[in-house]
């Protein structure tokens, strides 16, 4: 049980790396949505957040006491449900790459903390728990804050689509929690937890560092696209392409243009062109 219990928890993981942020299908479907969709792409949207599962990880990693457990994890819901709904409601936005490097910090924070390294290699007292993931919930509210901003969402009705999301992440939220108690409840009562959470915060320290160095990787692409030896368009497209459909790099067609060729005659397309869309509706080809 304890072993399906931590390969469904695996699963989960690894399919949100490439599940994260709304897909054209979810802006299309989105257009007509009632409330009742809002709360279903929240809850998807939680259970697909990799960076905001890993935090929540962190966490409850070490927490055995129901007080504590609810004491922390209502810090984070409060923050997080603070920036979520008053960024969105007020249009407050920020490039989502940089968000998520934040996000992917905190991850590395709560997995530092977990190893003593404060006491061990700052020889400091670590900072009120409680306050920090407080503040952390509203760093990883604005980050779902960014991604619901995506979607067309209107004016007619905008609050309470914006709190039917946030009930959705909450629902997403308990169900991820649920899951993680039932593996860390499991897995204390065996003799390789003692042997092995040591490396576990390592592993996710690691986790957290490699979420970042992708996000930065994103961000600097599409900040600095001309500065790499792909052409802008086919830049831009192979990023959204990979955010929003989950197009692996390598299967994206690249066309380098280290110099740019002059050429007024127009271009046939090719026999074999494949057509695809960015929104769900505009079909083009490249």
């Amino acid at each position: 049980m304890f072993k399906l219990l931590f390969a469904c928890l695996a699963t989960l993981c690894s399919t949100g790396a490439f599940a994260h942020g709304m897909t054209a299908a979810d802006k299309a479907r989105i257009l007509d949505a009632g409330y009742i969709e809002y709360i279903q792409l929240g809850a998807k949207h939680m259970l697909t957040g990799y960076d905001h599962l890993l935090f929540l990880f962190g966490v409850m990693f070490f927490l055995t006491n129901f007080r504590d457990i609810l004491k922390f994890i209502t810090a984070f819901t409060i923050g997080h449900s603070i920036t979520l709904i008053f960024a969105t409601l007020l249009g407050i936005q920020a490039n989502y790459f940089l968000i998520d490097a934040v996000i992917a910090l905190t991850v590395c924070y709560k997995a530092f903390d977990n190893l003593g390294g404060f006491e061990n290699y700052l020889k400091m007292r670590a900072p009120n728990l409680t306050w920090m993931v407080f503040a952390f919930g509203l760093i990883h509210g604005f980050g779902l804050s960014t991604r619901l901003q995506q979607l067309p969402l209107g004016e007619d009705g905008l609050v309470l689509r914006i709190l039917s999301f946030n009930v959705g992440v909450e629902l997403g939220q308990i169900i991820a929690l649920g899951i993680m108690l039932l593996v860390l409840s499991g897995w204390r009562k065996s003799q390789s937890f003692a042997r092995f959470s040591t490396l576990s915060n390592w592993l996710l320290m690691a986790a957290g560092l490699l979420l970042l160095v992708m996000q930065l990787h994103g961000y600097i692409h599409t900040r600095y696209s001309e500065e790499f030896p792909l052409n802008k368009d086919d830049h831009s497209h192979t990023h959204e392409d990979m955010r929003g459909e989950s197009t692996p790099l390598l299967n994206y067609p690249k066309r380098l243009q280290i110099q740019p060729q002059l050429n007024t005659e127009p271009l046939e397309p090719a026999e074999d062109t494949q057509l695809h869309s960015h929104d769900g509706s505009n079909f083009h080809s490249h």
